[in-house]
């Protein structure tokens, strides 16, 4: 049968590796065999969320940038768990990774996330198109990254997949974030999650709520996430006079849950791939305003399924979201539209299908 070794540098609660636990777990109740292979020095997130699943967990460690020790560890470990299909994720992996398969002599399957990390320099790239070419597949997930690799690394177009993420949520009835923020009846709170990096724009969110807040008195913003950047929007909400209606949740698992108290949901990023956060506020029917970025405007069908905005503008930012306050009809039918086309192109189901034609084609 079909026996998968997941390899991944990291292991926090990011896109990569909450795909990685749900691509793993969902072929391991399939009847697939799984296996994890993971940092030994890292945050034990995806440890946690693999406990319990029946997909095995073995740890690395990279004592080096470039080491032949990790190397050698990872042909001796595929060849013992007589694995069938290596799939890395990511820069360093991907190299690793496809050395390992190759002298195990295995099938190996690389995916891109959406950091261009290796696009900074001319021998990361090449050590990148190496990988490629001794692996069987180069899977993008979105198309705009997908043409990043192919002109980044002087491949066909053809030599890779696009496979977008998939999600998989619930709607909750009633949220219990309203409660937990003390909103009354008749405040509005717009919601943002992702990691508090430059990247996410939540700075410009920020001015931006700075600018609704006079004409908005009962509405509030949540971002639900962790990062360098905490007690400087702190400090900036206190600077705008929103320190009282401007909420920072922290690392959250119960995203349904917050979704579900959002009356809409802002992706401010300056740069982004296919983020998930968006994938599931489009799966629960939230109005959302995005920025023009990456995969989103394909994700959001040109505007049909959420307004887009220029990223870093805050006015544009603010207008958007006072259109969307101001509108409900139009904000209840972009959510609408929004439900059906993640339910159409981003169910999880979707994905792992995808990746297991992928891994029979190895």
């Amino acid at each position: 049968g079909l026996r998968i070794a997941h390899l991944i540098e990291s292991d926090g609660p990011g896109g990569a590796e909450r795909m990685l636990a749900n691509v793993a777990t969902r072929l391991q109740a399939a009847g697939a065999w799984n296996l994890a292979i993971l940092p030994a020095d890292g945050e034990g997130w995806l440890t946690r969320e693999l406990v319990g699943t029946g997909v095995a967990i073995e740890y690395f460690r990279l004592d080096r940038p470039v080491s032949g020790k990790l190397a050698r560890w990872l042909v001796a470990t595929l060849r013992r768990h007589q694995i069938t299909v290596a799939h890395s994720h990511e820069f360093t992996m991907a190299v690793y990774g496809s050395w390992a398969a190759r002298r195990a002599r295995m099938g190996h399957v690389i995916t891109m996330h959406g950091s261009r990390y290796y696009a900074h320099r001319l021998r990361r790239r090449l050590a990148l198109r190496l990988a490629v070419a001794s692996s069987a597949w180069l899977v993008a997930v979105s198309q705009t990254l997908a043409s990043h690799l192919s002109r980044d690394l002087w491949i066909r177009h053809s030599r890779i997949r696009t496979i977008p993420n998939g999600v998989a949520l619930a709607a909750v009835e009633r949220s219990s974030l309203r409660d937990e923020l003390g909103l009354r009846p008749g405040h509005r709170l717009m919601l943002a999650v992702g990691n508090l990096y430059p990247v996410k724009g939540h700075g410009y969110l920020l001015d931006a709520f700075g600018i609704l807040a006079r004409r908005f008195p009962q509405l509030h913003l949540a971002i639900a996430g962790r990062g360098e950047l905490e007690s400087a929007l702190r400090a900036r909400a206190e600077e705008l006079g929103v320190g009282c209606r401007f909420h920072l949740l922290g690392l959250r698992s119960d995203i349904a849950n917050i979704l579900a108290a959002a009356d809409l949901f802002v992706q401010p990023s300056v740069s982004e791939g296919l983020p998930l956060a968006l994938l599931e506020a489009m799966m629960v029917r939230r109005p959302i305003v995005a920025s023009a970025v990456g995969e989103i405007p394909i994700a959001l069908a040109d505007g049909a399924a959420g307004l887009l905005v220029k990223p870093a503008d805050p006015p544009a930012l603010a207008a958007a979201v006072a259109r969307l306050l101001t509108n409900v009809h139009e904000a209840e039918q972009l959510a609408e539209a929004a439900g059906r086309r993640a339910a159409a192109e981003y169910a999880l189901p979707t994905m792992v299908e995808r990746y297991a034609a992928l891994y029979a084609l190895v």
